[in-house]
């Protein structure tokens, strides 16, 4: 399995739009829940939290409190070649971050947004999208579409 860009180091690249980096650590942080998307995509996904995110979702706790962090990481889905009726993570595709900020992502529902090819940004068009996606399908939810898997 591939590495992801950022494990053993992390970028200082900032997403353009919003200026979120990874933030140090984030691969230590407690799993919130897993994800799996379908077609066209076919990816396995997990969402991590810094402990003030999950400890507000944990608590159903809306909206987020500022300085909660979300990190997603997704892979492309594969069949591992030990068990070939189970799916494991193949090459990575991105790492997305979401930051809580109300004050300074005012305009964006207080969420900054980074996505992360490799540890670096993705272009400003992808990143255009993020805001509007997340506000048309998830506003009743803090912008948030995951949910705390107990």
């Amino acid at each position: 399995m591939a590495a992801w860009a950022g494990e053993s180091t992390v970028t200082t690249a900032v997403s353009p739009i919003y200026g979120v980096s990874l933030p140090q650590g984030y691969r230590q942080w407690e799993l919130i829940a897993p994800a799996l998307e379908d077609a066209p995509l076919d990816e396995l996904r997990t969402v991590l939290g810094n402990k003030l995110a999950v400890d507000a979702l944990r608590a159903g706790t809306l909206p987020l409190p500022d300085g909660a962090i979300l990190v997603k990481l997704a892979w492309k889905r594969q069949r591992s070649a030990a068990f070939p009726s189970a799916t494991v993570p193949g090459e990575p595709t991105t790492v997305q971050v979401m930051v809580k900020d109300s004050h300074r992502y005012a305009a964006s529902g207080g969420w900054g947004y980074g996505r992360f090819i490799h540890g670096q940004p993705a272009d400003e068009a992808q990143h255009k999208t993020c805001y509007a996606c997340h506000q048309a399908r998830a506003s009743e939810h803090d912008d948030v579409f995951t949910h705390y898997a107990p």
